[in-house]
């Protein structure tokens, strides 16, 4: 059984579940979603991804999360947060934000109200110092959602990812401290 984790206006954020791989797969991996997240994914690909996230919520209290809209009572998103992993990244072991929106979703301000809710958890339930959030210059949704959070851009934490294309690098990094997101509450 699934954990909701947050509620905001028109979402449930949740946790992952075991069947939701393949609505993950058929709903959000699309070429447009997945353009500047790696690409498309197999379903194999997907089920690791959730297997691991359930584990992370299991060991330490967070990970990603399903985005469900409340009105439908469909899965528009995935959303949460994770230890930044990537072995060529500066800052591992930092908590890391990220979403993606199910494309006939987009421009609804669902990424934000989501996000929003993650803030919360990460700063209030799970103590988080500092949250960050990884992108490319080239996915300029994404940072723009980061700098509407209040987040800001680390350009120091930037590093260059050999499976990512060059118009996808390097992978750039915001930050947001604790301090940053009280103060605009």
């Amino acid at each position: 059984m699934a954990d909701i984790i947050a509620e905001t206006d028109r979402l449930i954020l949740r946790t992952i579940g075991e069947g939701d791989a393949a609505e993950q797969y058929r709903l959000l991996n699309t070429p447009t979603v997945m353009a500047r997240l790696g690409g498309v994914k197999e379903l194999h690909e997907i089920e690791a991804k959730h297997a691991k996230a359930m584990a992370t919520y299991a060991r330490e209290g967070f990970s990603f999360l399903m985005m469900v809209e409340k009105a439908s009572g469909e899965l528009v998103g995935h959303c949460g947060m994770k230890k930044v992993d990537h072995p060529l990244a500066p800052n591992q072991g930092d908590h890391e934000i990220g979403w993606l929106v199910r494309e006939d979703r987009w421009r609804r301000g669902y990424a934000a109200e989501a996000m929003r809710a993650v803030l919360d958890w990460a700063f209030t339930r799970i103590g988080a110092p500092h949250v960050v959030a990884l992108t490319s210059e080239a996915n300029e949704g994404s940072w723009r959602l980061m700098e509407k959070l209040g987040m800001v851009r680390r350009a120091y934490l930037d590093f260059t990812d050999p499976d990512y294309p060059p118009e996808d690098n390097p992978t750039i990094q915001y930050s947001l401290t604790r301090e940053q997101w009280e103060s605009s509450q």
